[in-house]
């Protein structure tokens, strides 16, 4: 594959993989599809429908796999600070469900006396 071309979700190299990539094929590391506009060099969140190719018909779900003919994969599809901050949201929810590290959730003083009311 030419270029160090990454998963836009995981960053995991696709250097296995050989173009052109199909509508199936999955990220081998976070199995998420990559024939997908958040992985195309024409994507652009900045931009009317998010795609700088005027001759490609609009997707609506940009994480979704397409039949595109546009599709070229991005070797800046990767973006870091997006995987944070989908790391740390994770992580957030997980608190406020009471999984992983923080399993104990935090109690105002108003729900502690309401609980106390039911002992």
């Amino acid at each position: 594959m030419p270029g160090d071309i990454a998963c836009y979700r995981c960053g995991a190299s696709l250097a296995a993989l050989s173009l052109p990539l199909s509508r199936q094929d999955e990220c081998p590391a976070c199995e998420n599809f990559l024939h997908v506009c958040r992985m195309c060099v024409y994507f652009d969140p900045r931009v009317p429908r998010q795609c700088r190719e005027d001759g490609a018909e609009e997707v609506i779900e940009k994480e979704r796999p397409n039949f595109c003919d546009w599709f070229k994969p991005s070797e800046q599809a990767f973006d870091s600070r997006r995987a944070q901050q989908e790391d740390k949201a994770r992580l957030a929810l997980k608190a406020l469900f009471g999984e992983g590290e923080a399993a104990e959730p935090v109690m105002d003083d108003a729900l502690r006396k309401a609980q106390d009311l039911f002992k």
